[in-house]
């Protein structure tokens, strides 16, 4: 479904029992979170409730139902948060809430990004990953320490997002509302109670990049490499790319995380 998310939705729902499988899930997701569990369900015959903003991708938004999910859109600003929809919805159906990072078996199915990574390449000097919520960072950083000893884990978020920077230098819990950043994936308000601590004990720097910085690296990557990439995927090429981790010298891993992208609305960044 074109993110990694896949990884960790299909691991969350594959340890289900037969009752809560049957019973289905509820997530909450501006897009990609959303997609995953859709598929996963459909792979493995649970029906899944995604609550999505009303703004979300449109993109997003089909392939999600294309999977067979059932779409249930909010409005951000009429007072009731994703979280709260989704625990109401999944608390009438009966349903197990699948949440998009903070979460143990999402958290480790986003690991194997790294894991295979590293068992193809070998040991890296630095591995830069987007942030988000923070559960591709963790697992991944999880996994590249446990692996490669000595490896600069580094997350990358944009700067109207910057909660995990900020909590990451100030060892406190840091959030953002509703930032206005073209990293739809990355607009989450702060790290979760699982990531915030896997965050401050496995990764070694948190960085910002602008809006701007997002789409030089997507445009090289889409021109000069022929990947097409999403912004909130191109987080961590942007990154290294604006000189915000100084990787001169040494062997680097850059996640690019999803390429689930509206053409029109890339084709506006571009221009």
């Amino acid at each position: 479904m074109g993110a990694f998310k896949f990884r960790g939705a299909y691991n969350a729902l594959a340890k289900l029992d037969a009752e809560a499988r049957r019973r289905g899930v509820v997530a909450f997701s501006s897009g990609n979170h959303a997609q995953a569990v859709a598929l996963a369900g459909q792979l493995l015959g649970v029906p899944a409730t995604i609550v999505m903003p009303a703004d979300a991708p449109a993109v997003k938004a089909e392939a999600t139902r294309g999977y067979g999910a059932q779409v249930v859109l909010y409005d951000r600003g009429a007072g009731e948060s994703r979280e709260q929809v989704a625990e109401r919805i999944a608390a009438q159906k009966g349903a197990t809430l699948i949440p998009p990072f903070d979460h143990a078996d999402i958290i480790a199915g986003q690991g194997t990004t790294a894991k295979e990574l590293l068992e193809d390449v070998g040991a890296l000097d630095y591995l830069c990953i987007p942030c988000g919520g923070g559960g591709l960072l963790t697992g991944c950083a999880l996994a590249a320490n446990h692996l490669s000893p000595g490896i600069r884990v580094v997350g990358v978020e944009p700067e109207a997002g910057d909660d995990a920077a900020r909590s990451f230098h100030t060892r406190t819990l840091q959030f953002v509302d509703n930032p206005r950043t073209i990293a739809d994936g990355a607009r989450t308000s702060s790290l979760g109670t699982l990531t915030f601590p896997l965050v401050l004990g496995a990764v070694h720097d948190v960085v910002t990049v602008s809006d701007a910085q997002v789409v030089d690296a997507m445009r090289f990557l889409w021109e000069r490499m022929k990947l097409v990439v999403e912004p909130t995927g191109a987080l961590a090429a942007a990154g290294v790319a604006a000189r915000q981790v100084d990787v001169r010298g040494a062997r680097v891993g850059i996640v690019l995380s999803g390429g689930n992208v509206d053409l029109a609305s890339a084709a506006t960044l571009f221009a």
